[in-house]
């Protein structure tokens, strides 16, 4: 297990909201383009976007390349659990799996996998998804961690829910912690842990249109605030009047965490040049692949492709 700060800070914040086959490929690619974090503070916001393009949470790449810019501000890698979380988009579980990975420092990481061993162990009902939740995990945790092997023991319990207590179907038969295992005794294993319950997704309806002309396309930087903030997006029609142009696709369903799009994809390609909105811009077809693009922007660029054979 490494113990650069950099390439544990950086895996932990890829892994957020991903799963691990996912977030490794991701991870390598960085490590490759940008192998320490005085390269990534120098990068550009739009080639750390395109890199993690796919990967959705654009607000983690954003934060990625801040603190990278504020780490070296600082002159190295915070060191302490409380440094590490004033470090943008950092919680207390990255702040304490880079303290504790990194420097030894004690300090429990609580990801999802350890929620699940100790709610299943201890029997605690608290649903995992609230603010009390945290702080009575966290706090067991933090009593159960031995202060001399923190690592060891972060490593451990991560590694115990990834591959034993599994969230469906845990390997109970073959559990060391069987017989003291309050979930396994009282049959609750299935019901644990507990979460309350979900806010029903939005349902959003965009109409992109892709305005080629000349070998150029029609292309704006999406605000700061909102989904995809910082990305780049061809036309985004803000009316429900059916644009001019051939339809390449409709109704493509795009499934975010609050919200799902339903997106109509059109292809217009003018035989004169057409005055754009102030805040979209030409640019060259070839140099798209150069911007961050949302992977439902991809998809339309993926229509015109196929379009295009």
């Amino acid at each position: 297990m490494t113990r650069d700060p950099y390439a544990i800070w950086l895996s932990e914040i890829i892994l957020q909201q991903t799963r691990i086959a996912q977030g490794t490929a991701y991870w390598e690619r960085f490590m490759e383009r940008f192998p320490t974090v005085e390269q990534l503070a120098a990068a550009t916001e739009d080639e750390v976007l395109r890199l993690w393009q796919g990967l959705g949470y654009y607000s983690r790449a954003r934060n990625l390349h801040r603190a990278a810019q504020k780490i070296v501000e600082m002159g190295g890698f915070p060191r302490t659990f409380d440094t590490i979380k004033q470090l943008p988009g950092v919680g207390d579980y990255t702040a304490a799996a880079v303290a504790s990975f990194a420097f030894n420092e004690p300090r429990a990481a609580v990801d999802g996998n350890v929620y699940r061993v100790l709610a299943r162990y201890f029997g605690i009902e608290t649903p995992i998804n609230t603010t009390a939740a945290k702080r009575e995990f966290t706090a067991l945790a933090q009593e159960l961690l031995p202060p001399d092997r923190a690592a060891d023991f972060n490593q451990a319990m991560m590694d115990f829910g990834a591959t034993q207590c599994t969230p469906s179907s845990p390997r109970c038969e073959t559990c060391p912690l069987l017989e003291s295992c309050t979930a396994f005794r009282e049959q609750k294993t299935e019901k644990l842990p507990m979460k309350s319950r979900k806010i029903e997704p939005q349902t959003m309806h965009f109409t992109y249109v892709y305005v080629r002309y000349q070998g150029a396309v029609a292309m704006r930087q999406r605000p700061a605030g909102g989904i995809w903030a910082h990305l780049w997006e061809p036309l985004l029609l803000t009316d429900t009047a059916t644009p001019d142009g051939l339809l390449l696709a409709s109704a493509v369903r795009h499934v975010l965490t609050h919200r799902i799009i339903l997106a109509d994809f059109y292809l217009q390609e003018p035989a004169t040049r057409p005055e754009l909105p102030p805040e979209y811009q030409w640019i060259d077809e070839e140099e798209l692949p150069r911007y961050g693009v949302s992977r439902l922007v991809e998809r339309l660029f993926e229509a015109v492709e196929r379009m295009k054979n």
